[in-house]
């Protein structure tokens, strides 16, 4: 059980603190990626009746609440930065496992979803490779560069980060050219993305909130830099919603403009001008229709320039995200929450945990071979969501009930209300998920759960902890 702390009852040195507020900024979108949204296009828009600038909009709002409670436990907690320890420390140490349980299930992941859009996304240059060995040449990539220890470095990131933002700005701008060429100027202003009355369904609108939600999962890794920050109370909270609201505003900007474009495309002897957009999107271009919309506005060029850039994006992405969950079970082997003889070796030439990257290739192949896009951004988002209502809730219980402070309306809105309607709004989201996605998310929980269960004699002794600090 977390000990009782007040707001202003722990204090850090100030020493050594060199990142600055656009320092974080920078990280955080560097960890969002401006071009997140691009793969949820199609699918979001046909799951919200086109709507996905809406879904875009609203999902940023239950992320703006989260990132306030983000913020400010990473004020009260400098040197710890994830959810597990927000929640153990905010409530109770058990509950922090599950937490950090359900992050776990996130790294998981993040190689399969790297891979299936990967895959999906070379398949428009070359149709003809199957996909099955789009998955294994992949995988095997990844796999080899890990093995090599090959990391992406910040240069590196910058350099990405920076391409991006010329593809899509050179979007934007052949986007704007095309909508004014085909639907006049008129056509830029639209409330149609926004609320279309023959289309607006708020269960379908929920839906595609619950999807598009993996849009802002990356968010709170700006958490893990706050020992580095000068005035962290200040800047973590400041940075966090910031991104958030630029990967929210900014995704919505593409997403408009791709919708707008879209209106008068695929138009066909099957589809007439007043089918919606979104039925005409070839099933087999559905996770990629983005850059059928990048064809459409800016030729060629702009088409092959979006591809190489995501699959560039995803390599880089799956690189990190194979060695990040090779590094959390090896964390977990080390410290005898797994069988160490396995997931605790190192090789001794690479210092690398060989096993456990090879185990993580194996089950990334295998998932990706399982699962579409969709199935694995929604596993994402189950387990992101689990996290950040944890926080929610951390948050509530050290900022209002464990505080010394007087309580007041100004105590009440901030510790209280905000807290509690971000918990609110993200359970509203994660039970909009896919029963399927649930389901398969349940058992994951239930196997943390037996696991904590028996490790801690019936959850009568702190639980093993968790290593996120290298992840």
């Amino acid at each position: 059980m977390a000990s009782e702390t007040s707001n202003a009852s722990i204090t850090e040195p100030q020493s050594n603190r060199k990142l600055g507020l656009w320092d974080l900024v920078f990280y955080g979108i560097v960890l969002n990626q401006p071009v997140a949204a691009v793969g949820l296009f199609g699918l979001v828009s046909i799951l919200s009746g086109g709507h996905m600038v809406t879904t875009l909009l609203m999902s940023m709002v239950a992320m703006l609440l989260t990132a306030v409670s983000y913020g400010r436990m990473a004020a009260l907690f400098p040197s710890a930065g994830s959810a597990y320890t927000y929640v153990g420390r905010g409530i109770n140490s058990h509950l922090g496992f599950m937490a950090g349980w359900t992050m776990i299930l996130c790294y998981l992941i993040i190689p399969i979803i790297n891979t299936v859009f990967c895959v999906l996304s070379f398949q428009r240059l070359v149709p003809a490779m199957p996909y099955s060995v789009g998955v294994v040449a992949f995988i095997l990539i990844i796999t080899f560069l890990n093995l090599l220890g090959v990391k992406s470095s910040m240069t590196a990131n910058k350099i990405m980060l920076y391409v991006m933002l010329v593809i899509i700005g050179a979007f934007i701008i052949f986007a704007i050219k095309y909508i004014a060429h085909t639907l006049g100027w008129v056509g830029l202003i639209d409330t149609k993305p926004f609320y279309n009355a023959q289309t607006f369904n708020f269960a379908a609108i929920a839906s595609g909130t619950a999807l598009v939600a993996l849009t802002y999962v990356g968010f709170d890794g700006i958490t893990t830099l706050a020992e580095d920050v000068k005035n962290p109370t200040r800047n973590v909270l400041l940075a966090i919603i910031i991104v958030c609201l630029f990967t929210g505003i900014f995704s919505a900007l593409q997403m408009y403009l791709a919708q707008q474009s879209a209106v008068t495309m695929w138009l066909s002897n099957t589809f007439t001008s007043e089918t919606p957009f979104y039925n005409r999107i070839p099933a087999e271009h559905v996770e990629t229709a983005f850059m059928t919309v990048c064809a459409q506005v800016g030729g060629s060029v702009l088409f092959n320039s979006i591809i190489i850039t995501m699959i560039i994006a995803c390599i880089g992405s799956g690189i990190a995200g194979q060695l990040g969950a090779a590094k959390l079970l090896y964390g977990m082997g080390k410290d005898n929450v797994l069988p160490r003889k396995f997931f605790g070796y190192t090789d001794k030439k690479s210092n690398s945990p060989i096993y456990n990257i090879l185990l993580i290739a194996v089950l990334a192949g295998i998932g990706a071979l399982i699962l579409n896009y969709q199935k694995t951004a929604e596993l994402i988002n189950f387990a992101a969501l689990i996290a950040f209502m944890g926080v929610n809730l951390a948050a509530i219980n050290q900022l209002f009930f464990k505080s010394s402070q007087k309580k007041n309306l100004k105590n009440i809105i901030t510790d209280l209300l905000v807290p509690a309607t971000g918990f609110l709004f993200c359970l509203w989201i994660w039970i909009k998920l896919p029963s399927g996605s649930i389901l398969l998310g349940g058992i994951w929980l239930l196997i943390g759960i037996v696991y904590l269960a028996i490790s801690t004699k019936g959850f009568k002794v702190k639980p093993a902890e968790l290593d996120f600090k290298d992840v």
